[in-house]
């Protein structure tokens, strides 16, 4: 039988040569967009300004992390998220898990129906004001349980985690009921123990979903003292620009010294943003292991 001359081998060189320089190509785009932005932070806030630094910092400039160190504000707000984004992981581990363990037992009465009844939301809500009217009937208004708790359930984890343990498999419920395990013992000491991987990625999705999350508390936390990260960096984004009528009436002597003011504040912006991401950075290499297993398990397999 004739051999292809087309095939790739194992141990091509060509073949490896392409694989190693396609994959050096993608993690450079993925990881100079942060490198930059750690550059920029540390460099002249001129250099910075007028975007002349690329490959590494110009000049040696530390008031933007000077100006972290002392702001008290800054620190409230990463302690909020922080505490944001741990409790709807622990609160969304456990209301998705639990929900979705009784829709794989076969006694389980309706259960096509309950997991079409579960679908309808994915689909259709009932909008802003609905919620936000709810919200405040509940007083959950200006709390941070009008974060943590609409962000504790999600019918695409449900489905994910129903998904995932239905590849566990019926015989072993069935053995463990048989040596006398009720339910409860099926679900903790079986079914939790073997996932894992979508604990994992389900775990991993929620924090960064949570971390990024700043619409929801811009709506319900008018107070700053509840307010995330995020909102925090909007401000400093937005809020802080000067107005033109502002800078029409100031004298040369004060422009000149708004000027510096808002070289430094784009300082501090580069600074805050590199500060932000560092505890997704720190967080992805624990749920890297389980990561792609828990996706392909959990979202495919039926």
């Amino acid at each position: 039988m004739a051999k292809n001359p087309n095939k790739i081998r194992e141990g091509n060189i060509a073949f490896d040569v392409l694989f190693y320089a396609l994959a050096v190509f993608f993690a450079f785009i993925t990881l100079y967009p942060m490198y930059y932005v750690l550059i920029l932070s540390l460099s002249n806030p001129n250099a910075a300004a007028s975007m002349r630094v690329f490959w590494w910092p110009k000049g040696f400039f530390l008031d933007g992390y000077k100006n972290i160190v002392t702001d008290r504000n800054l620190w409230l707000s990463y302690r909020n998220s922080i505490f944001y984004a741990g409790a709807c992981c622990v609160f969304m581990l456990i209301t998705c898990s639990m929900c979705a363990y009784p829709l794989t037992s076969r006694a389980l009465r309706g259960r096509k129906y309950l997991t079409f009844f579960l679908l309808i939301p994915m689909y259709f809500n009932g909008g802003i004001i609905p919620s936000f009217l709810m919200i405040q009937k509940l007083g959950l208004y200006n709390t941070p349980w009008a974060v943590i708790l609409p962000g504790s359930v999600s019918i695409w984890y449900i489905i994910l985690f129903r998904s995932f343990f239905r590849t566990i498999g019926e015989s072993l419920r069935e053995a463990a009921m048989i040596d006398g395990a009720n339910h409860y013992r099926v679900f903790f000491n079986l079914f939790m123990p073997n996932s894992k991987a979508i604990l994992a990625v389900i775990a991993l999705y929620t924090i960064i979903g949570q971390w990024n999350s700043w619409f929801q508390a811009l709506i319900y936390l008018p107070d700053t003292y509840w307010q995330p990260l995020q909102l925090y960096l909007r401000r400093l984004l937005i809020l802080q620009n000067a107005s033109l009528e502002s800078v029409m009436n100031l004298s040369a002597e004060a422009l000149e010294e708004m000027a510096k003011e808002q070289l430094s504040n784009n300082q501090l912006k580069y600074t805050v943003i590199f500060i932000s991401t560092l505890p997704m950075l720190v967080a992805y290499p624990f749920f890297q292991k389980y990561f792609v297993k828990g996706v392909m398990l959990g979202s495919l397999k039926e």
